[in-house]
Parts: structure tokens; sequence; C-alpha cells
């Protein structure tokens, strides 16, 4: 009892002195190690003793034991402190000081054209909704516009045309993402050639008056060079109701360019084809330099399409057309190559 007694005064008195945890482990070692520890010793001279003395002297070890081991774990929480406060100190953020500037993205040329035309047309009351899907059906793209499959003006598109597995393969995708497979059960799918198609699909779910505007990516198959590419940008415009004109046709125009590029815009309506439209037109913009420049397709929509579209004919009337908002932004930028806009070149992007 008495060597226990000194054992306990021992090692407290080195614990108070020890001021790194690499002592603390030593001391571990040196008194309650399993092999030569000064405490272990001690237990393991227990058997040794007569009974009732090893049930004293054995609790008393054990008492000591668990004190030391406390002292211990105190003695490790205090070095942990100490240690965390170092590496917060060596470590510290001043959350009041200005982080250092990172060089920010820019909107796509394309996309601030975009942008900047639905702000136009906004003003002018009509509503920019989605812009449909990019891979549509054939009745959709062709059918449904008045030119159905023997008519020879789908000789007007460059189509790209997907095979009927890929297709497949498209509707079953479209169906495990919780999206509706295609409406008109068709093998024929494709990339659109033009918004035209969110025509007859807004008109399909909603009832006159209307007044929108979509945009989205076409496609069309063709060579590349400076003017033209295999995709581009189209904004699409409807307005249907009872009194519609082609007064009110070229008003949107005038507005819309007027506003996108310059007050003293003009713009001139030249007769011209297309299956959807009846009157149709090309609409050219006087430039700076005197010059008139081909912008776009408009026309009065065709009666059959609004039929299509479940509208009772000769109700209602409506104009339409679509705008590649690639062309604008080439003008407006003074842009010299269409490639430039899918380049992917940052220096380019930069720029807007």
């Amino acid at each position: 009892m008495e060597s226990i007694n000194a054992l306990r005064k021992s090692a407290l008195r080195r614990l108070r002195s020890i001021k790194h945890k690499e002592e603390l482990r030593s001391f571990e070692v040196e008194f309650l190690g399993r092999k030569k520890g000064k405490l272990t010793a001690v237990l393991r001279r227990l058997g040794s003793l007569p009974h009732r003395e090893r049930m004293s002297i054995g609790q008393e070890a054990n008492t000591l034991r668990l004190e030391l081991l406390e002292e211990i774990n105190k003695k490790k929480n205090i070095f942990a402190e100490h240690a965390m406060q170092e590496i917060l100190s060596k470590e510290a953020v001043d959350i009041t000081f200005p982080p250092p500037k990172r060089p920010r993205g820019h909107l796509h040329p394309l996309t601030h054209i975009r942008l900047e035309a639905e702000e136009i047309f906004s003003s002018m009351g009509f509503s920019v909704i989605p812009g449909g899907p990019e891979v549509e059906t054939e009745y959709y793209n062709f059918d449904a516009l008045n030119i159905p499959s023997d008519h020879p003006a789908r000789d007007l598109w460059d189509t790209f045309w997907i095979s009927s597995r890929s297709s497949k393969v498209i509707d079953q995708k479209r169906k495990a993402r919780g999206r509706s497979a295609f409406r008109v059960p068709t093998s024929k799918v494709l990339l659109r050639t033009h918004t035209s198609s969110v025509q007859v699909r807004h008109m399909e779910s909603h009832q006159p008056p209307i007044r929108i505007i979509a945009s989205g990516k076409t496609f069309r198959y063709e060579a590349t060079d400076a003017k033209h590419d295999t995709e581009f940008i189209q904004l699409e415009c409807l307005f249907v109701d009872k009194n519609v004109s082609v007064a009110h046709l070229k008003h949107t125009l005038s507005a819309f360019f007027q506003k996108m590029f310059s007050p003293k815009v003009a713009i001139r309506l030249r007769p011209s084809y297309f299956p959807f439209v009846e009157p149709g037109f090309e609409v050219d913009m006087r430039t700076a330099e005197g010059e008139w420049l081909e912008m776009l397709g408009a026309g009065m929509v065709h009666q059959q399409v609004l039929k299509n579209a479940g509208y009772i004919p000769g109700h209602w009337k409506g104009f339409a057309f679509g705008v590649g908002l690639d062309r604008i932004a080439m003008m407006k930028y003074k842009i010299p190559d269409v490639r430039l806009f899918r380049c992917g070149d940052v220096r380019f992007l930069r720029q807007f």
C-alpha cells in the first residue's frame, strides 16, 4: 500500500510537469504500459499476497489506474486544444477582407440578341413561350404546315432525317425522363428545319387571341461558309385574332427592327412563297449604306394551317414570321463570319 501511495505522488507530480504530448506518451508507457509499466508491475505482484490484502491493495491500484487515465485524458484534451489554436492562428481568414477578383464569364452574342428581342416583343404585348422540341416529327415540321409528303416545297429545306431506330431510342429516353412521347405516331423524325413547328403545337392547346414568340435551334443540311451554317437560332412570331391584316405585320416588323437597330430603319415587303402563309413576303431592311438586305420570311397564316391546329377556317386570321438571330447579331455587331458563333474561341466571346 505504501508503494502504491508513493507511486501516486510520483505520477501526479510528473504529470503536472509534462508540457508536450510526446512526454505524455512516455509517461503513459512508463506507468501504465502492459509490459514494463510501474503500476502494472504492482498489479502483477498481487497474486503473492494474502486474500484480504490482495483485495484492498488491488482495489486501490485500480483506483489509481483510473485516476491516472483521467488525468492523461485531460492532458490530451489540453494539448489538442492548443494544437487547434495554433493551426487557427496560422490559417486565420479575415472574412471582412475583399476576395481576389475572378474573371467573369460572358453571355454569348446570340444570347444578348435573344434577350433583347424578347424584351422588344414583350413591350409590344407578346408572350415568350418555350421553343419546342429540336427533334421534331415530320407532321409538325411539314404536314401540319401545309407541306404534305409530295409537296415540291419540301425541296426548299435540306433536312437532317433521323433513322427509325434512332427515333425509337429518343422516344424511350423521353418516356424515361417523364416526358410524353411524340404526339403523332410516325416513323419519320428529323432535326427541325425551322421553328414554325411551334405554331401548330401552341395553337393545338391554346385558343385565340394568340400573341407569342419562341426561339430555338434549327438545323439545315447544307455546306458551311461565312454566311451559312448547319445550325442557327431562329425566333418565331405568331399573332392570331379576328381582324388581323398585313398592315399589322408590317407595323410589328418595323417596330422590332427600329428598336433593335435604329429609329431610322426602313423595311419593305416583297411578294414570295411559303407554303404555310398566304400571302407570303420576303422582308428587306435598308442598311445605313442605303442597301436593301433580306432579313426574313413572313406572311398571313394559311387557313389550312389554322384548320390543322383545330381552328374554324375563315373565323380567325393571323400573321407569322421567323427571323434568324444569327443574321441580326452579325449585322448589329459587325461580325463577318457566322461560324464564329460556334467556334468556341474565348477571345471572340470576351468582346461581348
